[in-house]
């Protein structure tokens, strides 16, 4: 009875309001209540809030069909047609996938889930560019990403959590914006485990980064530091929800084709089971036969793998290839070394002969479409120092006897007068 009278003396801190038995007052810290009443308004504050805060959201201006993507990749990217198709119809149900979360439907029994992408093919075939150009079509934030630097809690290295903050640091801070983003985690095939047996020993920069990046892949609620390192207790941290990050990963996977042709070889189907040589079969053909297990054997988790549905792979480029991506794409590496010399007065000419040489010399490296602008860069530095001070209109050609001979090319000035 004494209780009774000590709860009915209680009085709302905010409004006032005695408790009565048709209204409750909850009591809180430092004799600080409030009143049913009161909880009811906050809550319908909070409710507006949020409500605000949904139609803030972040969503894409317009989503181009699978064709216009493709389209777009042909502006930039030579070959590579079935990986560009691949892509293009991953990117377009992934934020088709977003938009049916968001949109009218978010209470179908039906839920699409998210499909990673996981890219196969030799350095310089163009994995990182696909990843960017996307990203760029569709002006969501990107970020690349090393596999190599990251390491398992505990140990030195990078935090897989630090990957999410180069998407936020590109997206300029914004959240929203940055859980709609794309993020191309490179170099996945160098943390594969050492062995298909599962280890005893800690294995800090294959199988435990695996499982370390399996969650921000998967989806989930990060913690991630505003300065990069190491989290510790009692920092600030930016939340971030991966749920609707598109992943996509690219790694070299050498010999993983080794698996699959042995595994196809001794168990070839049907009467027309053709095996290929290795010079007459392409990666692309060849990974069609890809089966998870395949993966496993190279040594990469099969959480992982499930969280990678698609899996794609670009083939090595021909000469041919590389002298297109030369001349072809709109933004092609002659063009912009010419578009540079055409700032200072200075007509810049490839001949064909030395567009031929180029994509040679790049061939014979092994760097594929990644050591052209390397070899270019080099024929042209003595140019580019010396043109800017000889006055008037000039013009440099590049031969194919000074890609060949590593000669300096000549700055032939065709007027004194400038502009």
């Amino acid at each position: 009875m004494e209780r009774r009278k000590q709860m009915y003396n209680r009085v709302c801190s905010f409004c006032g309001r005695p408790e009565t038995q048709d209204t409750v007052v909850v009591p809180g810290p430092e004799n600080v209540s409030i009143c049913e009443h009161c909880v009811k308004l906050c809550q319908k504050y909070i409710d507006t809030r949020h409500a605000e805060n949904k139609t803030n959201e972040f969503k894409l201006k317009e989503l181009p069909t699978p064709t216009e993507l493709k389209a777009y990749l042909d502006e930039y990217i030579i070959g590579q047609d079935y990986a560009k198709k691949v892509l293009s119809v991953a990117v377009y149900n992934h934020y088709k996938r977003i938009g049916q979360k968001t949109g009218s439907g978010s209470d179908d029994a039906v839920r699409l889930e998210k499909s990673n992408v996981l890219l196969l093919g030799p350095t310089g075939v163009g994995k990182t560019l696909l990843a960017k150009t996307l990203a760029e079509k569709l002006e969501v934030p990107f970020a690349i990403a090393d596999a190599t630097t990251v390491t398992e809690a505990g140990y030195v290295g990078d935090d897989v959590e630090n990957i999410l903050l180069k998407l936020i640091q590109n997206a300029d801070g914004d959240i929203a914006k940055a859980e709609h983003g794309i993020i191309f985690i490179d170099e996945i095939d160098k943390i594969a485990r050492k062995s298909e047996n599962v280890s005893i020993t800690r294995d800090v920069s294959g199988e435990g980064v695996q499982q370390a990046l399996l969650k921000i892949i998967e989806g989930t609620e990060a913690s991630v530091p505003p300065n990069g390192g190491r989290k510790h207790p009692n920092q600030d941290t930016y939340k971030i929800d991966t749920s609707n990050i598109l992943f996509i990963c690219g790694g070299a996977f050498v010999g993983l084709d080794k698996i699959v042709r042995q595994r196809v070889c001794e168990h070839p189907v049907g009467f027309s089971a053709d095996i290929k040589t290795h010079e007459e079969e392409n990666l692309t053909e060849l990974y069609k036969d890809l089966i998870p297990d395949d993966l496993v054997k190279f040594g990469i988790i099969p959480e992982l793998i499930g969280r990678l549905p698609i899996t794609v792979a670009l083939n090595p480029l021909t000469k041919n290839d590389l002298k297109r991506i030369l001349v072809e794409p709109k933004n092609a590496i002659t063009k912009q070394y010419q578009k540079s010399f055409d700032l200072d007065g200075t007509s810049l000419i490839f001949e064909p002969g030395a567009i031929d040489a180029i994509a040679q010399k790049a061939i014979d490296q092994n760097t594929g479409a990644r050591g052209l602008r390397a070899i270019i860069e080099k024929l042209v530095l003595e140019p580019m120092y010396i043109s800017p001070s000889v006055k008037g209109k000039k013009q440099i050609t590049i031969t194919k006897h000074i890609v060949e001979n590593a000669c300096v090319p000549e700055i032939k000035v065709l007027s004194t007068k400038t502009a």
